[in-house]
């Protein structure tokens, strides 16, 4: 043999080499995880539309003009209790809101005020918790359909083994890809869930942060005259 046809034969095996690794596309891994992929697969949808859904929610809810509570403190100042209140029902905010109740209370004991304004901020902030626990829930349970797939992989191999009375890469390749696939595709999607859920937690205490806050400032103001 001679070095020409040496190298021409290297060449065309490193040329089906590549041509068998560029075929294994994600698609086909996919398709190798077997039917547990599916619940994982609508899984990470549910997970990714709650996480937009929720994060385009919330960061509308944290958003707020900064003039705004000077706004309505120059209104009440002034005793226009009815300007205030009209510029609370055009803000679609949750603070609008906390305040537009406590301005409706005006005239009545402090702690009725207060009370009905901590009320309403508890209600904006489970509306903006509504279906995050589904989010906590896949982040937790899409590991363990990962589980299933590589128990049921492991059982595909050693099924494979007791018909053939033989171990070969190809008996268990079937189940070793089932297997690692799996159990990759559950992790990351739980751990994307995991980030996404906590990280939108974190974007909700900033939001009851600033309820907080305006329900101490909204209440300072209204006992100011009376100081």
């Amino acid at each position: 043999m001679t070095i020409l046809q040496i190298v021409v034969d290297s060449s065309a095996l490193a040329k089906t080499a590549v041509q068998q690794t560029q075929t294994l596309n994600l698609l086909d891994l996919i398709m190798k995880g077997g039917w547990v992929m599916i619940p994982i697969g609508i899984l990470s949808v549910i997970a990714v539309y709650l996480m937009i859904e929720r994060f385009i929610t919330i960061n509308r809810a944290s958003k707020v003009d900064n003039g705004f509570m000077a706004n309505i403190k120059a209104m009440l100042m002034d005793g226009k209790a009815d300007a205030a209140l009209s510029l609370c029902r055009s803000t679609n905010t949750p603070i609008a809101r906390l305040l537009e109740k406590g301005i409706k209370r005006l005239g009545k004991p402090v702690k009725e005020i207060e009370s009905a304004v901590e009320n309403t901020g508890k209600l904006e902030i489970y509306k903006l918790e509504k279906n995050l626990s589904y989010l906590g829930i896949i982040a937790g349970i899409a590991p363990m359909f990962g589980f299933v797939g590589t128990i049921s992989g492991v059982i595909k191999i050693f099924y494979n083994i007791s018909l053939a009375d033989n171990i070969s890469i190809g008996l268990i390749a079937g189940g070793l890809y089932e297997k690692m696939i799996t159990s990759a595709a559950g992790l990351i999607v739980g751990i994307i869930a995991h980030i996404g859920f906590h990280y939108l937690n974190t974007m909700i205490d900033r939001v009851s942060f600033q309820l907080e806050s305006t329900t101490v400032e909204f209440i300072d103001l209204i006992q100011e005259p009376t100081k």
